[in-house]
């Protein structure tokens, strides 16, 4: 804090939640309170950000999920945003599916760059292993998440690797003003990239994990042997792995398998970071202040509770301090300046000076606890239904005559076409109630 200049933007404390779950095509199940730490007061969460692998991605399946939202985003989104949370991105290959989640006074301050999904299954045609990838801005900084899914069996170590180096090869951003990947200031990596334990037999890997001596087959976990030859995959970070093996399991029990195949149990599900390299405090540059962007790991582990799946889900909450880029939105909705005329509700809004404008950026009404940035309830283009305009103040009227009258609280949102995000909100408001009474000379008199 000693490094910030007086009158410089405040440090801000971001709460993230990442999960990573192989559902084996299975449906939602009835309560996801503890995995996505809804029971937890503390948690203080800005943002989630979940990926799952498997989806059921049979042609029926697909062909409802292009024209609806399939059932685990339904189902996320129904359980989220009475929490204040909105959708504001996705990106799904197949069976893989990641999803962010934003609390709604962050949303101008989140910027969505991209969306990219790299197959590398059969050859790199087929997308039922790869990764898929959301980049974006996070108070001016490069954020890029990535959910995979790579090959399985412990034979094919070599393989898996090959594949986690192409995924990062093809997160290229060419013909877009972005950094290359691992200039980006915060990755995040996590899935089903099915790393498996060598050597030590089934009998001793699960007296191992009945006594809780993990330590021993951390030793023999191929990503962690990786890592000790990798130079890249070294500065990926990783919490400890204090919690038992989530794969594989019996369905619909904490028993770990019972066929006759009796696989081995294995970390399969991992979460990695890696931070943007800081510049090394030498002989000639002593002290080198604390960075403006920072991540901590306050918990890892798996939930044993949940069981659809093969897999357990695995969970891991961060915390992230950034000094802000980005200290003030775009636009700012003006709500205290809100009035009514008739069915129309006029709308105040001011922009910064160097905010790329275009004719296709809109505003939406929502109700508070919108699901994403489509669940408007009504909206106008901002150059159809402008009243005034000077050089950084405009007026443009909402149509509100098939909303009915509510006492309910409602959001502006500011949508920049050329930014491809959300770059000014309103705090929530009500709309006033007007309606019409006969007077005595039998005029239609307006009535708050």
């Amino acid at each position: 804090m000693s490094s910030r200049k007086p009158g410089g933007p405040k440090g801000r404390r971001l709460g993230i939640h990442v999960v990573t779950w192989n559902v084996a095509s299975a449906a939602p199940p009835l309560d996801l309170s503890d995995l996505l730490q809804l029971n937890n007061q503390n948690a203080n969460l800005d943002i989630y950000i979940i990926g799952l692998q498997e989806l059921n991605s049979g042609i029926i399946s697909l062909l409802s999920d292009a024209a609806f939202n399939d059932s685990w985003s339904s189902f996320l989104m129904d359980t989220l945003s009475p929490l204040g949370f909105v959708k504001v991105s996705h990106v799904r290959m197949q069976g893989i599916l990641l999803l962010v989640f934003a609390k709604y006074q962050h949303l101008p301050y989140l910027q969505i760059l991209s969306t990219k999904s790299t197959p590398t299954g059969l050859f790199g045609y087929w997308g039922n292993k790869g990764g898929v990838n959301i980049c974006l801005k996070l108070y001016g900084y490069y954020v890029s998440i990535i959910n995979c899914h790579l090959p399985p069996h412990i034979s094919n170590n070599y393989q898996r690797l090959e594949h986690f180096d192409r995924i990062l090869e093809m997160q290229n951003f060419q013909g877009q003003d972005i950094p290359n990947i691992l200039d980006h200031d915060l990755i995040i990596w996590f899935g089903d990239m099915n790393f498996r334990i060598e050597d030590f037999g089934l009998h001793f890997v699960r007296e191992s994990i009945k006594n809780r001596c993990y330590s021993d087959l951390w030793e023999k976990d191929q990503l962690s042997i990786a890592k000790k030859h990798d130079p890249l995959l070294r500065e990926f970070q990783e919490g400890r792995l204090f919690f038992p093996p989530t794969y594989k399991f019996d369905r619909n029990s904490s028993n770990y398998d019972t066929s006759e195949k009796k696989r081995k149990p294995a970390w399969t599900d991992r979460i990695l970071w890696r931070l943007k390299r800081q510049p090394q405090a030498g002989p000639h540059t002593p002290g080198l202040p604390a960075p403006d962007f920072s991540l901590s790991q306050r918990s890892y582990g798996s939930y044993m509770t949940y069981t659809i799946s093969d897999h357990k889900p695995v969970a891991g909450t961060f915390d992230l301090e950034l000094k802000p880029l980005l200290s003030a939105p775009l636009i700012i909705l003006m709500p205290e300046d809100l009035w009514t005329l008739e069915n129309d509700l006029m709308v105040s809004y001011s922009s910064t000076s160097d905010f790329p404008r275009s004719p296709w950026d809109w505003i939406g009404l929502y109700k508070v606890g919108l699901r994403d940035i489509h669940d408007y309830v009504s909206y106008i283009w901002v150059g159809d239904n402008q009243v005034s305009f000077s050089d950084n103040l405009n007026q443009v009227y909402i149509d509100i005559s098939n909303i009915p009258a509510t006492e309910e609280e409602f959001l502006l949102c500011y949508y920049s076409n050329n930014l491809h995000s959300v770059a000014g909100i309103s705090r929530p408001f009500q709309i006033p109630l007007f309606s019409l009474r006969e007077d005595p000379l039998g005029e239609a008199q307006p009535q708050i």
